[in-house]
């Protein structure tokens, strides 16, 4: 085993706008390692959010190559690529997207329904999720009946549920004051050192940044310094 989980190559990706043509990455290269938490900061429309649906297989690149394990997801068809993320990747994002009707236990357990699983396993499954992120107390409360932090939390139980091996994070403490942003961010940091979750974050925050262990910069599509922690 690859200690690469990730490898980009010679990444192009184009939108049209109007009739302009905009390219947003002209000829990127990355390798991300297993186990890394690496933030991404930069201006908008220097293309995190794009990179993140890359490596999450939501978008695709207009040229080149994309590597998970040495599998080229890009090329992968739709029903494929929907199996390869229900195995392996985990979204939080920063409106939390949770269902209002639906409790904190039943939100957590939807990424599951895709799994062949018993009742009883997915129960487990949900009571562990819940207990990794200090909610087990709530799991029967809605999402209105949940503070801004407990909603956050809540998604990455979602998140980590099914035991995905990545975790892509899209300003996950950018609806949050400071002190609920930093319980995320050590629950992330938690997940990271203690689970061996791979993580790529994408924040406007230097000081969210500092959790991870490599921060990079994003500019016009490269990315234009590298800063990795002590």
């Amino acid at each position: 085993m690859s200690d690469n989980l990730y490898e980009l190559k010679d990444i192009h990706k184009l939108f049209v706008k109007g009739r302009e043509p905009v390219e947003i990455f002209d000829g990127l290269n990355m390798t991300i390692k297993r186990g890394d938490f690496i933030s991404i900061m930069g201006p908008s429309g220097s293309g995190k959010t794009t990179l993140l649906n890359m490596l999450g297989g939501v978008d695709k690149p207009t040229q080149g190559k994309i590597l998970f394990d040495g599998q080229e997801i890009q090329s992968l068809g739709e029903g494929k690529l929907a199996k390869w993320r229900a195995a392996h990747i985990g979204f939080i994002f920063q409106f939390y997207n949770l269902m209002p009707m639906l409790t904190a236990a039943k939100n957590v357990e939807l990424p599951l329904l895709l799994k062949k699983l018993s009742a009883k396993k997915r129960k487990e499954n949900v009571e562990a999720a819940l207990a990794l992120v200090g909610l087990s107390e709530r799991a029967k409360h809605r999402p209105s009946e949940l503070s801004g932090g407990q909603q956050q939390r809540v998604a990455i139980a979602r998140a980590i549920v099914s035991d995905p091996d990545v975790l892509l994070c899209d300003e996950p403490t950018g609806d949050l004051d400071r002190a609920t942003a930093t319980e995320i961010l050590e629950n992330l940091q938690q997940l990271n050192r203690e689970f061996n979750k791979t993580i790529i974050m994408v924040t406007h925050d230097p000081v969210a940044a500092s959790y991870a262990s490599t921060s990079l910069h994003l500019d016009k599509g490269e990315f234009v310094e590298r800063d990795v922690a002590a």
